[in-house]
């Protein structure tokens, strides 16, 4: 059973171990020139600190100790660290929140833990660091993969190609959970015919833990050894019993610790059978009914959607729901259909099958979309449970997204961020909303922007020379590599999952006339691309190939590039470095969408359709809208080829007409003035808008403490409360066909 104490660090260097473990720090300005300078080959091809840690020499390691600058760096950070942890955080001032358990299927916290597939997981990564920020008691709960979701590589041709390394918990920065006996905790769940075992590990993300289980247990047979092989592991029955280990055996998990959660916040629908686990358990604390312990403990559950189409949750057949069910209802005393009817469109749609988001709503007191626009979208899909509701009143509220800044801004944004605190702050405690970004010259922000772009384009040429050495170039071809793109051309990014709703090709609708636009010999441009398509995605995977085969053009291999297997690295990166970042979703098929927010902070502008998050953020002043404005939820021109056509030429004419000429507008001392105001708005209005800090606070004062509060509320007294509204809904559906109006 490994254990970072393992490691034997020479004098000075002992701090190196708890940095390597602790997923808050995964920020680029603390870690980067401290694990590059241990190891720069293998923090470049992993950026896993604690894998460095465990190969390391200690020949290497006792040279290391002898650098002062090294230790101090180290001993600054142990003493930061010492000092974040023990100071009260802004939740712990103001609220009175005892335990909050936020369940989700995967979590982008870093490279080193791979346990992410995109936007979801890295919302939930940034939620769990932004809670430790604030001093939120929240806990982390979620799967630890043998897999994880592919990695991508290309064909020679362009096409996807999808790689699935084997994830050694042994390598990973996680420790395994004992038990009160000092043994490893284990986690029993009963499925048909059989019991799976489960293993915990922890995951420490500053002042939080995030606990994942993992069913890769000797005491298992091989088939449910790979239970949690892979993230979303195909069909219908596999993916069920992911979804009863997340949710049950998470609750258990957490019950075993001696973890009592408040709030338990389903991040998606995913999570939705601790709604079950945790009812069942109050039943028996209590000596209550189910259906009491339900109204009790519903009022302190929350689940936030993320899809915008019905067709996007998880469905099960309903047989096998029943079979897997059957142990659970049997022992709450339930009939099959009790559970059923939960997840059904209507209660008396029986034609339909088992949706896992609709049990979520079932037994949550509150919900909520992750943007304005998503909110209305999401009472249109949940209407069928609430007949007779306007749907305007559909008890669905919203939380729009945000992300953790010190993720994704750059050293050189948060050296111009700590400059304009109205006091001494480090990267560690800017105030983005008291931050006097406005106030810097015209000067400043385009030096900053310049060291920004520079940064990003020596971090691709490295990235793109080692891709191309991967694929067996020639060492001419790689030394082009190394040259490519230019630090003082409009940089346009273009980075996400390769799917039908985002468009992802859009912007090589007319590939001529893009060619035209970025070979502009007075005002030149150069483009960035990356994307992923899930590995069943035909039409995806051929957006990813036409992305790359127009990257291999010739007449524009000096100025645009395609980064395989778009991760969190990449990401931190090139959202830090890039002058304008494009969007193109159907609306209103973007939930939220937090690529674009990650700019915000780095001096980026956006281009986007008026969908997820852009739809509340966008105004001239801050960016570009691609499309109308308006109120619909859907766009009068609807979808198709003629929308796609009709929106490919808006773009190219917005580079053209508007965004081209602004950055290449120079004043007499070569500064771009009317770019860099579109810059220092963005920035002064949208960076804390869009932040994490933001959302978590919303979170705690609009959904947490009240759902704290209202479980308190029924729990008391033997859940007095619960039993009285049981006996009020009893007689409610009794009398209602007597009711009359007169």
């Amino acid at each position: 059973m490994k254990s970072h104490t393992d490691l034997q660090l020479p004098s000075g260097l002992e701090g190196l171990a708890d940095l390597a473990l602790d997923l808050r720090w995964t920020v680029r300005l603390t870690t980067d020139r401290v694990w590059e300078l241990l190891d720069p080959e293998a923090w470049e091809k992993t950026k896993n600190p604690y894998l460095i840690l465990q190969n390391i020499s200690k020949s290497r390691l006792n040279e290391l100790a002898q650098d002062d600058a090294l230790r101090t760096e180290i001993r600054d950070w142990q003493e930061r660290n010492t000092k974040f942890l023990a100071q009260p955080g802004w939740c712990e001032e103001h609220f009175n929140l005892d335990s909050v358990a936020y369940f989700s299927m995967e979590f982008g916290l870093s490279e080193a833990l791979p346990i992410y597939s995109g936007g979801l997981g890295i919302l939930a990564g940034d939620h769990l660091k932004t809670a430790s920020d604030l001093g939120v008691p929240l806990v982390g709960v979620g799967l630890l993969y043998q897999q994880g979701y592919f990695r991508q590589v290309l064909a020679q041709d362009g096409s996807q190609i999808e790689a699935f390394p084997y994830n050694d918990p042994n390598s990973l920065p996680i420790e395994p959970v004992q038990d009160e006996e000092g043994g490893r905790l284990r986690i029993k769940i009963s499925l048909p015919g059989r019991h799976l075992y489960l293993r915990v590990w922890r995951a420490q993300v500053g002042r939080v833990n995030l606990f994942l289980l993992d069913s890769n247990d000797p005491l298992n047979s091989p088939w449910d050894r790979a239970i949690t092989a892979s993230l979303y592991a195909p069909g219908q029955e596999l993916r069920l019993i992911q979804e009863i280990i997340l949710g049950v055996g998470g609750w258990l998990a957490l019950k075993k610790m001696g973890i009592k959660p408040i709030v338990c916040h389903m991040n998606e629908g995913h999570a939705a059978f601790v709604v079950l686990a945790r009812a069942y358990s109050f039943m028996h604390e209590e000596g209550c009914s189910f259906l009491e312990a339900l109204w009790a403990t519903r009022a302190g559950n929350v689940f936030t959607t993320h899809t915008p189409v019905e067709a996007g949750f998880d469905r099960f057949d309903r047989d096998l729901l029943k079979k897997y069910a059957k142990h659970y209802t049997d022992a709450q005393g339930l009939f099959p259909n009790d559970l059923v009817i939960m997840g059904l469109k209507t209660e008396k749609d029986y034609s339909s099958p088992f949706n896992i988001a609709f049990l979520a709503i079932s037994g949550s007191c509150f919900v909520n979309g992750v943007s304005r626009l998503h909110a209305q979208v999401s009472k249109r899909i949940f209407q069928s449970r609430y007949p007779r509701w306007p749907e305007n009143e559909v008890p669905i509220d919203y939380i729009t997204n945000g992300v953790h800044i010190p993720t994704w801004d750059s050293p050189a944004a948060q050296r111009l961020w700590s400059l304009s605190c109205p006091t001494e702050c480090g990267p560690d405690c800017i105030d983005y909303e008291a931050g006097k970004i406005a106030r810097q010259s015209d000067q400043d922000i385009w030096n900053f922007r310049a060291l920004a772009r520079k940064d990003l384009i020596d971090y691709a040429r490295r990235r793109h020379a080692r891709q191309m050495q991967e694929h067996g170039a020639s060492s001419e071809e790689i030394e082009t590599a190394r040259h490519v793109l230019d630090p003082n051309t409009l940089t346009i990014g273009f980075a996400r999952r390769a799917t039908a709703y985002k468009r992802t090709n859009l912007l090589l609708r007319d590939e001529e006339k893009l060619v035209s636009i970025l070979t502009n010999h007075d005002r030149p441009v150069q483009l960035l691309m990356a994307a992923k398509a899930h590995p069943a995605d035909v039409a995806g995977k051929e957006m990813v190939k036409q992305m790359a085969n127009f990257a291999d053009r010739p007449d524009v291999t000096d100025r645009v590039i395609f980064l395989e297997d778009y991760d969190i690295d990449l990401a931190q990166h090139l959202q830090a470095g890039v002058d304008l970042w494009i969007n193109t979703p159907l609306r209103p098929n973007e939930a939220c969408g937090t690529s674009g927010m990650k700019v915000l902070a780095n001096g980026g502008l956006n281009l986007s359709t008026l969908d997820g998050w852009w739809d509340e953020a966008y105004e001239p002043r801050v960016g570009w809208l691609l499309g109308d404005e308006g109120d619909e939820i859907e766009p009068p021109a609807g979808f198709g080829p003629e929308r796609d056509d009709l929106d490919a030429r808006n773009l190219y004419r917005l580079l053209e007409e508007e965004v081209i000429p602004l950055f290449y507008q120079r004043d007499d001392q070569g500064v771009p003035s009317s770019w860099v105001a579109k810059i220092k708005a963005s920035m002064t209005e949208l960076t804390p808008r869009y932040s994490g800090n933001r959302m978590m606070k919303e979170y705690v004062e609009k959904v947490y403490q009240p759902a704290a509060d209202a479980y308190r509320k029924r729990a008391k007294e033997g859940a007095k409360l619960a039993k009285e509204l049981v006996g009020w809904q009893k007689r409610i559906n009794q009398c209602w066909r007597g009711v009359h109006f007169g």
